[in-house]
Order: structure tokens, then C-alpha cells, then sequence
């Protein structure tokens, strides 16, 4: 099979960098520090937190939503190579393969194979009748 890589990561890279772009603007709006403040006020604990971040990487990019997580908490909250970024960082990566969408592989592979997220989903979630 003969693929061109740049014709696959030339896309996927767009779509990261306008992500990047736009939490970049909530985050200087404070719109990240609100949900931070929502999830300390609500969530128990930080590894809940990671769990709920791994969890949202199954639909978002996990780069550009770790992105985000950095722009949420400060080195003050959880200092640099704390257990937090550690789980932070397997979260969102595991998490990113929950669904094909998650992942610039998955969207890859719906690339090169012509097939929709809806095929995804009868597929890898076929209704029992």
C-alpha cells in the first residue's frame, strides 16, 4: 500500500493548531480557569479529574485537550512531574482511543478507508435485535 504521510498529517496538524488557537483565546478570556475552579469545586479529586479528561480525549484531540488541562492548572496547583501530570497524561492518551475520533490515527484510518464515524459506531457498537 503506498500512503503518503503528508497528505495525512497535514490536515490533522491544521485541526491542532486551530485548537490550540481557540484555547489559547479561552484561556486568556479565563474560561479555563472557570472549569478548573468547577471541576475543584466538584470533582473529589484529581485522579477523578484525569479520569473525566481521559474521558473527553475519546472526542477531543488529547494534544490540544492536554493543552487546555495546562492552561487550567498552574505549576502552583500541581507542581511539574507531579503523579496529576503523569495521570494526566496516560488518561489522555488511553482515553484518546476509546473512539476512532479521539485519535489522528483514527481519523487517519477514516481517511484512508473512505468510512464515517456513523460506520464506526454499527460497527464497533452493533445494535442487538
Amino acid at each position: 500500500m503506498n500512503c503518503d504521510y503528508m497528505s495525512l498529517n497535514f490536515p490533522v496538524n491544521h485541526v491542532n493548531w486551530l485548537y490550540l488557537i481557540v484555547l489559547d483565546s479561552l484561556e486568556a478570556a479565563g474560561i479555563l480557569q472557570e472549569i478548573a475552579n468547577y471541576f475543584d469545586a466538584h470533582v473529589p479529586s484529581s485522579e477523578l479529574v484525569a479520569s473525566a479528561i481521559g474521558l473527553i480525549s475519546a472526542v477531543i484531540d488529547n494534544v490540544p485537550l492536554v493543552a487546555a488541562t495546562m492552561g487550567m492548572y498552574d505549576v502552583s496547583s500541581f507542581p511539574q512531574d507531579s503523579e496529576f501530570w503523569q495521570l494526566i497524561a496516560l488518561c489522555a492518551s488511553t482515553g484518546g482511543s476509546i473512539l476512532v475520533v479521539g485519535s489522528a490515527a483514527g481519523v487517519a484510518f477514516m481517511g484512508m478507508e473512505k468510512v464515517n464515524f456513523f460506520w464506526y459506531l454499527r460497527k464497533v457498537f452493533p445494535t442487538h435485535t
